[in-house]
């Protein structure tokens, strides 16, 4: 029997992520192990129905302290050693490199890197950001110089990896994202008011900032318009604290509603999805909102440019144009008769591209399990 080890950074990702992959593997009589990091019993417990092994590892997922990165290293190695698996799936920056490194002590063992976006460390800025930026290129570099494949979410992230020398294009492939459930996100009505929402975590790379100004205009000329936010704080030093949203959200132009487990109450509430984001791999929350049937507004950036056709299922604005966001918001406030068409092509594109299903088919093929 083939196993298999997954390596995630977050234990919830390994359910709502890459459950349906996992559920594949299984029904497929593969022995399955999940890894992440920080896990409560709950969320183990929701693991563990997927018919799969879990095991908590140590990881500071926003740091950069050597001494705790080297930790996870040598956790990956002595673990993987004990268990010896066939092939093992990583994806984020931390289980990519350091599973990478340690999947080198252990013989016969296949190792694929699946790259869901290029993150903070890749974005150029001060000395200290193009320092960091030169490191995780470093280390990419010689860590996935062994990996079987390395699998990108859209051809943009595999053209600057392949650019700046990281892996030879013959070693990369793209796939359609995560995918999406179609059935479990289905088709629902269209509210007859504009209602905006954006889900995404609190941190300034989502366009939380630009999306808040942009409220923030529109509401001057459509005082009726609703805009919310949804999603939790998070500690990478992109974050934005509840405190600072407080200050930028001044007279709650936008209604912050929290974190949720399940998003769909809220998108089937929306009337429009926003995603402002500076890069993704391919943001699942726009696909979550492709097949409930909204249309998409969002950036002309890698990840996010894959999920609208511009005109046909939304509209792409620029990265950072708060202004620009607000126009189109302002269009969808005076095109309403636009909004179903609209929707219609965002699910028929989901159900064309993004079905889950047909990116786990896709991910079997290239880890040579099917």
């Amino acid at each position: 029997m083939q196993y298999i080890m997954l390596i995630g950074a977050l234990p919830r990702s390994i359910v709502n992520f890459r459950g349906e992959l996992v559920k594949s593997l299984v029904n497929s009589n593969f022995k399955v192990t999940g890894l992440a990091n920080g896990s409560s019993t709950l969320e183990e417990k929701e693991i563990k129905k997927l018919g799969i092994d879990y095991i908590d590892y140590p990881v500071s997922r926003n740091g950069l302290n050597p001494i705790q990165d080297l930790n996870t290293f040598l956790f990956f190695r002595r673990t993987f050693q004990a268990e010896n698996p066939n092939i093992i799936l990583a994806y984020t920056i931390k289980p990519i490199i350091w599973g990478a490194f340690a999947t080198r002590y252990i013989p016969n063992c296949r190792f694929y890197a699946l790259v869901t976006g290029l993150g903070f460390a890749f974005q150029k800025g001060n000395r200290k950001k193009n320092l960091l930026m030169k490191l995780v290129v470093f280390l990419y570099k010689v860590a996935l110089k062994r990996s079987s494949k390395v699998i990108f979410q859209n051809p943009d992230n595999k053209r600057v990896f392949v650019e700046l020398g990281i892996v030879p294009e013959n070693k990369t492939v793209v796939v359609n994202g995560s995918g999406v459930d179609i059935k479990h996100f289905d088709v629902k009505p269209l509210p007859g008011f504009p209602k905006f929402l954006l889900i995404a975590r609190l941190l300034g790379d989502k366009g939380i900032r630009e999306y808040i100004e942009a409220a923030r205009i529109v509401k001057e000329k459509y005082s009726m318009a609703e805009f919310q936010l949804v999603g939790p704080v998070d500690p990478s030093p992109d974050g934005i604290s509840l405190k600072e949203l407080e200050c930028l959200n001044g007279n709650s132009v936008v209604n912050y509603l929290g974190e949720t487990d399940d998003v769909r109450p809220y998108i089937e509430s929306c009337s429009i999805f926003v995603l402002p984001s500076y890069h993704e791999g391919l943001p699942r929350t726009v696909l979550e909102a492709m097949a409930t049937g909204r249309p998409i507004l969002t950036t002309d950036v890698p990840g996010c440019r894959e999920t609208v056709t511009n005109g046909e299922n939304g509209w792409l604005v620029k990265k950072g144009d708060a202004e620009q966001l607000a126009e189109k918001m302002i269009w969808f406030i005076e095109n309403q008769s636009e909004w179903q068409r609209m929707a219609n092509a965002s699910r028929a594109m989901v159900e064309d591209k993004f079905d889950v299903h047909k990116v786990n088919t896709e991910l079997l093929k290239i880890m040579e399990l099917n």
